[in-house]
């Protein structure tokens, strides 16, 4: 197994949501634990005589995910007669165009389509996110100086 190998195998591990995953192959016994502030990863290179051949697996996504996905659906109910404005771009929201200047825009806020809602930086540029719909914001479900996902909900808007 090479470090591309394992790498990529970290990576899998901290998107699964495993908190310890266990790999033990011929000649490679590898344990990597996530949840503290640092993801650890032990390698221990072993004659193949003295181990068995086992693998442990983490347990699947869908079973780590189950219960995450169970709290969003009273939520959605509740906010379905409003349209969520999501992130188009991956970045660090903001909600000011500037520390000394006033927020974009507030809860309870009437918006027009057009109007600039936030500001997410991506790579040194800073993008202004415009509203593509009309209505009064509900809800900012981001705070301020957040990183955020593409696709991520920033805004619940109420269209009437």
């Amino acid at each position: 197994m090479d470090i591309k190998e394992i790498q990529s195998l970290i990576k899998f591990v901290a998107k699964s949501g495993a908190s310890e995953v266990k790999l033990e192959m011929e000649d490679i016994k590898i344990t990597i634990k996530t949840g503290s502030d640092s993801d650890t990863t032990i390698v221990h290179q072993v004659p193949a005589a003295q181990m068995p051949q086992q693998i442990l697996s983490a347990p699947p996504v869908v079973e780590a995910s189950a219960p995450a996905a169970a709290a969003p659906a009273a939520p959605a109910a509740e906010d379905s007669k409003y349209i969520t404005i999501k992130s188009p771009i991956i970045g660090t929201f903001y909600r000011k165009p500037s520390p000394d200047k006033p927020l974009f825009v507030e809860v309870g806020q009437t918006i027009a389509e057009g109007d600039v809602l936030c500001i997410i930086e991506a790579m040194k540029l800073f993008n202004e996110i415009e509203s593509e719909v009309s209505g009064k914001i509900v809800k900012i479900l981001v705070d301020d100086s957040s990183p955020v996902e593409f696709d991520q909900p920033l805004f619940l808007v109420d269209p009437s």
